[in-house]
């Protein structure tokens, strides 16, 4: 999907409570949002939500609903409904608290998500929340594209995984995942590694160009772990791939369910959720569609939420972030195989859906996730010599 097209890089970010912090935007400037007074004012017009950092600085949760009700509309943009359970998501807000969702450019890029912002600034169009990559996130946070804010359930959230100021803070993640056809691929895969193999031939592909798509960028630094490389040095992972391709195994082709469909990329590279949620739709088209998580280049990621500082229903957007973080709104990522932010906090409470936990591919070792450093190293490098290694 065009949404994985993020330049250098989409989600290098911790998953796990251990990981180490992420450092933090420190703009004190983004408080400062813009909006409409009238749609931005809680139930009274006693306060302005634009400016609220807590559901209590409006007055608490029921101020808050009253005032994202009066407004009536969220703008979101870029998500689309087949993503992490983006449709369930979307219908359930809206069928909780009767607000209507207008989500624009739904195959769009973190960088479509943050040049909106800016272009419709001051529009009743503009984006009101945005989920982004985060390379998005960091950058947005430092243009002062972001409002400040803490749901409820905040402490949930770790450390390493939201800014100290609540500009952005991970919403959902995975791992790079091996997916297979097991009626085409006979010896299914269970390594980055094992895949050099010539019984593989014209059969792996990434889900696009590293020097553009994230995901598959991030199959490169999976691979470059699994290669004696370092989050620092993916070159291994280059050369791995450049291999795969002089033996005829790597396909330069762009995975996506019509080319598994086709048998043109039987064994693909990519985020464990999007494996385990596409093999619903190609068990419909005669694809069994199976998925493993490699032990030796367990590489993750997650993806960002944030409230645009000009957002013209900020009310909503709040709202939104609140309905997100509930354990109704983390229970409904994890039903679309992603693996919410805050699953630790569910599963220690015992409210994470047993059955959609149930259901994520099981993951053996430790795994690593990169700093926005390493992303760009990486995509430098990958930009500099993916086209040569792999012609």
């Amino acid at each position: 999907m065009n949404r994985r097209l993020t330049g250098i890089a989409a989600t290098a970010v911790v998953l796990a409570l251990s990981a180490t912090a992420c450092s933090s935007s420190k703009n004190s400037s983004n408080n400062s949002t813009s909006g409409s007074t009238s749609q931005g004012a809680a139930a009274g017009g006693a306060k302005d939500a634009s400016k609220a950092t807590t559901a209590a600085d409006l007055g608490g949760m029921d101020a808050l609903v009253a005032a994202a009700k009066k407004e009536g509309t969220l703008n979101a943009i870029a998500l689309p409904k087949t993503w992490a359970n983006y449709g369930a998501i979307m219908d359930a807000f809206t069928a909780k608290y009767g607000i209507k969702i207008n989500d624009a450019n739904p195959d769009g890029s973190s960088q479509d998500e943050l040049n909106a912002i800016k272009q419709q600034k001051g529009t009743d169009r503009a984006p009101d929340v945005v989920d982004v990559g985060q390379a998005a996130a960091t950058s947005g946070a430092a243009s002062g594209l972001f409002a400040p804010y803490q749901v409820a359930t905040w402490s949930q959230i770790a450390d390493a995984q939201k800014d100290s100021q609540g500009l952005w803070y991970n919403d959902y993640g995975g791992y790079i995942a091996i997916g297979y056809d097991a009626d085409k691929v006979k010896t299914p895969p269970t390594t980055l590694k094992s895949l050099d193999d010539p019984q593989y031939k014209s059969q792996v592909a990434l889900n696009g160009d590293p020097t553009k798509a994230n995901a598959a960028l991030s199959g490169v630094l999976a691979a470059a772990l699994a290669n004696g490389g370092t989050l620092d040095n993916a070159q291994p992972g280059i050369d791995f791939f450049g291999k795969l391709k002089k033996d005829g195994v790597f396909v330069p082709v762009a995975a996506t369910q019509a080319t598994i469909q086709s048998g043109t990329t039987p064994i693909t590279i990519d985020w464990d959720y999007l494996q385990a949620s596409a093999a619903t739709d190609l068990k419909a088209k005669g694809v069994n569609w199976k998925v493993v998580v490699p032990s030796d280049g367990l590489f993750g990621g997650f993806y960002n939420q944030a409230i645009s500082a000009s957002a013209p229903h900020p009310a909503a957007a709040r709202l939104w972030e609140e309905f997100l973080y509930s354990a109704d709104g983390q229970n409904l990522w994890l039903k679309g195989m992603a693996r919410p932010a805050e699953l630790p906090a569910l599963q220690k409470a015992g409210t994470a859906d047993a059955a959609a936990l149930a259901a994520l591919p099981a993951v053996t070792g430790t795994p690593q996730f990169a700093t926005q450093d390493q992303m760009t190293a990486a995509s430098k490098l990958a930009v500099s010599g993916w086209a040569k290694a792999t012609g």
